[in-house]
């Protein structure tokens, strides 16, 4: 009550008037009107008096709404100490740009790659994610070595946007967000079936090799989690396992449902699922080929009835039985399958199917070397064509890189299709990635793979093709052109017709600028990472033998493989 006399003294001794209203409550409520004639003689807006009087009033206002903030503020309780709490986490959970964490595993050391880019988590695209690239995700996050990489949304589909794709890292690198990628930030064909994963070495797991699956029925020895070998499922179940689709719309498609003799039917956990696993399901079942392998719970499913998990196959068994797997039994763990509702296997089957073959013979008569001023290749670096020394020169010297010399092995790479369906691109039209410096579309991030190996096997120089034009460069027995990729065209490749990337087209080539003279392993792989379905993967890839010298390169002494 004293500070509100006050502040009415106040208000009637600078000639504001104090309102009915503000007498009654006893509150400041003050409006700029004049005050009745009665009250304190009014004083001249300019003169030193009526300045004071102003000074008073708003030392008086402040003080009055301190106070009543003061009379408002939350007792210390319960609510009080949630808030601050609260608070108190938020002001802590400030997460780093470029901060990396595995999710979807087991243990710590192993699971899905998310990265925290603009205040957001997001996924890493699996399109050539390799070794190097999990090794600098193991350092980053403080394990000893790297495992494995993993690939297909091995710990779960991942249902955020996709930051990074097409990583190339060196392996040296101190933190992912410091290697390379094909189109930066955010720019990402792929679902959220393709995410890529780690799993790290970590010194407190028990076991030599540290496969993904714990044991279930061991716990923990000593305080360590024990872990276990993949195994084949009929060995596990002691014969043959039979499989069904269910919950399609036609015979063709549908959730993946096995059950052992005198057990229940129950679903496939969608962990790592792949073409590869799709396509045994299909020839199994006597479908034919593998379209699409999905995870998803589209097709229905109760994810407490999931059986079997992290199944592994190479592409070529006869049965599902006898493929890998994690864990065995109907009603697993939550930890046994990553993303459980959604993460059902599913696959849709085909009769008729693409098969790509590379042309290996055209390989070893064009294939030559050049030698490029960098100048000439920028619009190649811009799709990551070139070997990591030529990045490290443009940012070393950025006044003179471009003069730099790059020693290339090009060659012509003729891609067939002997199939009984068409080749397409697995990404919708409207989603291709038009790349300003070449003026073209890639279709595919990666079609094509070209990798320089030593005596030990160990990778030492590589390239990597986007499916930038797919089309129909030349046809066989009776067969037309239909796809061509001028004006935005549809891209593709017949039945008998092939695609014919030449030499003297950018990014066909390997840049072997760093590598010494000596006999190598030359190898190159077309739908490497099996994208798009194929009758086969066996002959998408050829091996061939590689003599480098100073002054020629020679390519021989080849064979078909799968990638």
């Amino acid at each position: 009550m004293e500070m509100r006399r006050c502040v009415r003294v106040a208000c009637e001794w600078s000639g504001l008037h104090v309102s009915e209203t503000e007498r009654r409550r006893g509150g400041p409520v003050v409006s700029a009107s004049r005050a009745p004639a009665h009250t304190a003689p009014r004083v001249a807006m300019g003169s030193v008096a009526h300045l004071a009087a102003l000074a008073l009033l708003l030392a008086l206002t402040t003080l009055l709404a301190a106070a009543s903030a003061r009379h408002h503020e939350p007792r210390a309780g319960a609510g009080g100490k949630k808030a601050a709490l609260v608070r108190q986490l938020l002001r802590k959970s400030k997460i780093s740009e470029a901060t990396v964490r595995l999710v979807g595993g087991r243990v710590p050391s192993e699971g899905n790659v998310e990265i925290h880019h603009m205040g957001k988590w997001g996924a890493v695209c699996d399109d050539e994610w390799d070794l190097q690239d999990a090794q600098v995700v193991c350092r980053q996050l403080g394990f000893d070595g790297v495992l494995r990489a993993t690939h297909s949304s091995a710990y779960g589909p991942s249902r955020r946007r996709f930051w990074m794709d097409n990583v190339l890292c060196e392996g040296t690198e101190r933190e992912l967000a410091d290697c390379r990628t094909a189109e930066g930030w955010g720019s990402s064909d792929c679902s959220h079936s393709e995410s890529a994963g780690v799993v790290c070495l970590d010194p407190d797991l028990d076991g030599v090799d540290r496969p993904q699956a714990l044991e279930e029925d061991g716990g923990e020895e000593e305080g360590r989690p024990r872990w276990k070998p993949k195994t084949r499922i009929k060995d596990a179940v002691g014969g043959r396992l039979l499989v069904r689709l269910a919950g399609g719309r036609t015979r063709e498609e549908g959730r993946v449902e096995v059950r052992t003799k005198g057990g229940e039917w129950s679903a496939v956990c969608g962990d790592g699922w792949s073409l590869l696993e799709a396509g045994v399901v299909c020839a199994e079942l006597g479908l034919g080929y593998a379209r699409s392998a999905v995870q998803t719970d589209f097709f229905g499913g109760n994810a407490s009835h999931i059986g079997l998990s992290g199944v592994s196959c190479h592409g070529n068994e006869s049965s599902l039985s006898l493929c890998l797997h994690d864990s065995l039994g109907r009603g697993l763990s939550r930890d046994a399958c990553p993303g459980r509702k959604e993460n059902i296997a599913a696959v849709i089957c085909s009769q008729k199917i693409a098969d790509l073959v590379f042309d290996y013979e055209e390989l070893t008569r064009s294939a030559h070397l050049e030698d490029r001023q960098l100048f000439f290749l920028q619009c190649a670096m811009e799709e990551n064509c070139l070997a990591s020394s030529a990045y490290k020169l443009r940012e070393e010297d950025s006044a003179n890189w471009h003069l730099e010399t790059r020693r290339l092995l090009r060659f012509t790479a003729r891609i067939i299709n002997a199939g009984t369906e068409d080749f397409r691109p697995f990404i919708p039209k409207h989603l291709w990635e038009w790349h300003a410096c070449h003026m073209h579309y890639h279709s595919m991030e990666v079609f094509a793979t070209f990798d320089v190996l030593d005596s030990r096997g160990v990778r030492v120089a590589e390239g990597h093709k986007a499916s930038f034009c797919l089309e129909d460069n030349q046809c066989v027995h009776g067969a037309k052109p239909v796809y061509a990729c001028a004006n935005f065209g549809d891209q593709g490749i017949t039945v008998n017709c092939s695609d014919i990337y030449r030499h003297n087209i950018d990014c066909q080539w390997v840049d072997i600028s760093d590598l010494d003279p000596g006999m190598y392993t030359l190898r190159v792989a077309v739908n490497p990472e099996f994208k798009v379905g194929e009758m086969t993967f066996e002959n998408n890839a050829a091996r061939c033998s590689l003599l480098y010298t100073e002054s020629f390169a020679t390519v021989y002494n080849c064979r078909h493989e799968r990638p």
